[in-house]
């Protein structure tokens, strides 16, 4: 069957005008608040007071990589890879796992997973450096407010983890005009600074980049590290492509964000050629002085926006990985009804909030930070751009010559990235290689002993028949009422169902074997949500499935079975789940001792099916099984 997802019609141009205004207070948040940082710290790497010739170097080099990795790869290129509309790594490798036929499917789950874990520890730092960087324009206007500057960060950040049990959906309808603003605001600024030096525009031209990079040896190279800062935010464009779709997201970008960003730092660089002091914020000293102190406020305010998509960004992407079959099952609520992506997951937003705050404290300066900063997320692109060559080799079918040579070009710039960004590993860098390791070797064990635990329940296996026949040889009765049996084999008899006849000696009249199977695919058609047959006389076999952005509802079936003209009725049901105790198989075969340990810990503490299925609580019955792995 052709499990093909739900589609929406092309929005009207009106309402990508809208889609686009919301993107900018949704997708370019990180991205859009890096003027407050990047050139500082550029100018910083590169040592002495710089030249008008390495100004515009530096200059050079941050607007073609914005040119390069934002508008080329990932706009032109990575946006157009879509999985039925949803974007972000984590679809791209089932887009690619979907399309393979098997072909190098390991080397491809490794990049997804990777670059998956890995954006997580960007999003315990992008919080942390972006409400730093935008108080400390504070320095400039209160001089004696340096000391409280780190305490105010902290309360913010606080602020910003409490609240998200509440949900945003609200305070979310101010941040597309408040960033729309920010981005105006950046411009204008910007086109200041550019009158005050026309001659920072020459910096268009990549011959001043490239004269810098070879030219100034070993420094050259520690200011990639830097630069890449301007580009930090990019991955979102492709990750929050199912919430605004191609168009908007391009509209936005190349409409309004993209010329802001390279007028502000244009503005900025203009204003070090016109000899303005590098011991502050270059940024701030954009603004004429009685309009500091409401650049502070606008700066931190577009900071906490930032720092609100990356968190709902990784409770998004927990959610892909959990329904992927990556992560244990854990508590999602949903905090708005008419918005999917408004939900909150408790242990990820804390966790987050203690990796964020302890950043914060521990390196107590966005100059710190941005030590620790660019490492997680160069490897995430350079993960991307591998799966961006195996994409048009298997999606659209490139030879392998023009693929290569595409994915080279992006390679070959992420590369660079990457070694100049792990220069910083020993000042801080290491954090977030750290959290991604961890995460990623989670995912691994949770996947290898849902794997092991799967196998061992089909080594079990009954056939219909002779569990109905040996039914009939033991006058096993068949009392009143539905039961639901939730199994994740497809095929014999549940093992929950055995175990229940064994146990109670009775088996209701009507029986319902049912496997709940999350797709490669976002979504799922109504039309192709059930698949259900009847195995033999009053026991009905049925293969729910959804897509990885979905939330399984099991009551909610029952229009589906309806449909299907089938006489069981969800509603009166019992439904039996099995709750499996993990141990070591007697042979010793099975899998590491550690990874049983970690798994069984997992499985232990997962959210419940009740729960994550939405069963009714009243109606459920849990068998407990041993299960050897």
């Amino acid at each position: 069957m052709d499990h093909t997802a739900t589609e929406n019609a092309p929005p009207h141009a009106s309402n990508k005008l809208l889609l686009a205004g919301s993107a900018v207070g949704v997708v370019f948040g990180d991205i859009g608040t890096s003027p407050l940082y990047t050139l500082k710290t550029v100018i910083l790497l590169s040592g002495s007071t710089p030249t008008p010739e390495i100004i515009l170097g530096l200059l050079s080099l941050i607007i073609w990589t914005l040119i390069l990795v934002t508008s080329l790869k990932y706009a032109a290129f990575a946006m157009r890879f879509d999985n039925r509309g949803e974007g972000g790594i984590m679809a791209l490798m089932s887009l690619l796992q979907h399309n393979g036929k098997g072909k190098g499917r390991g080397m491809i789950i490794f990049a997804g997973l990777l670059g998956a874990a890995l954006i997580y520890g960007d999003g315990a730092i992008t919080p942390a450096i972006s409400v730093l960087s935008a108080l400390e324009g504070l320095n400039i206007v209160l001089p004696e407010a340096q000391h409280y500057i780190l305490p105010a960060t902290v309360v913010i950040l606080l602020g910003l983890f409490a609240i998200q049990p509440f949900g945003t959906a609200k305070i979310g309808i101010v941040f597309g005009p408040i960033m729309i603003l920010w981005f105006l605001i950046l411009a204008g600024l910007g086109i200041w600074g550019i009158t005050q030096h026309p001659a920072v525009l020459m910096a268009i031209n990549p011959y001043y980049g490239v004269h810098f990079l070879l030219s100034n040896g070993l420094v050259s190279f520690l200011v990639l590290g830097g630069v890449f800062l301007c580009v930090t935010g990019a991955e979102a464009l492709y990750a929050d492509m199912g919430h605004f779709g191609k168009k908007p997201i391009w509209l936005a970008w190349f409409g309004l964000v993209f010329p802001s960003l390279v007028l502000n730092y244009a503005g900025q660089s203009a204003l070090l050629l016109s000899g303005a002091d590098i011991s502050h914020n270059i940024f701030f000293r954009l603004c004429p002085p009685a309009l500091q102190i409401p650049l502070v406020i606008l700066a931190t305010l577009a900071t906490i926006i930032a720092s609100q998509a990356i968190i709902t960004g990784a409770f998004s992407m927990t959610r892909q990985t959990i329904q992927l079959g990556w992560l244990p099952r854990l508590n999602i609520k949903q905090t708005a009804e008419d918005n999917y992506g408004q939900i909150y997951i408790g242990i990820v937003n804390w966790l987050l909030m203690f990796a964020t705050l302890f950043l914060a404290v521990f390196f107590k300066s966005s100059d710190n930070l941005a030590a620790a900063y660019g490492i997680a997320v160069s490897l995430t692109m350079l993960m991307t751009s591998g799966l961006l060559y195996v994409a048009m080799r298997r999606i659209w079918h490139w030879n392998r010559t023009a693929s290569a040579l595409v994915a080279l070009l992006f390679l070959t710039i992420d590369a660079c990235f990457l070694v100049a960004n792990m220069i910083k590993v020993l000042d801080g860098g290491y954090i977030p290689l750290l959290l991604a390791t961890v995460i990623c070797s989670v995912m691994l064990v949770w996947h290898r002993g849902r794997a092991a635990t799967l196998r061992s329940l089909d080594d079990k296996g009954m056939d219909v028949e002779t569990f109905f026949r040996s039914l009939r040889e033991n006058d096993i009765p068949r009392g009143p009422g539905a039961a639901v049996f939730l199994t994740r084999s497809q095929s014999g008899i549940p093992p929950v169902m055995r175990w229940h006849v064994t146990r109670n000696r009775a088996l209701q009249q009507k029986v319902l074997a049912l496997t709940v199977i999350v797709l490669n695919v976002p979504r799922i058609a109504t039309r192709n949500r059930l698949v259900i047959r009847q195995a033999a006389p009053d026991y009905w076999r049925a293969v729910a499935y959804y897509g990885f952005m979905e939330r399984p509802n099991i009551p909610a079936l029952q229009n589906e079975i309806s449909h299907k003209n089938c006489p069981f009725d969800l509603t009166d049901a019992t439904y039996y789940l099995g709750h499996e105790t993990i141990v070591g198989r007697e042979d010793g075969q099975g899998i590491a001792h550690w990874q049983r340990r970690c798994y069984a810990f997992m499985a232990r503490n997962c959210s419940h099916a009740t729960h994550y299925y939405h069963l009714p609580g009243d109606q459920v019955v849990e068998i407990s099984r041993r299960v050897a792995v």
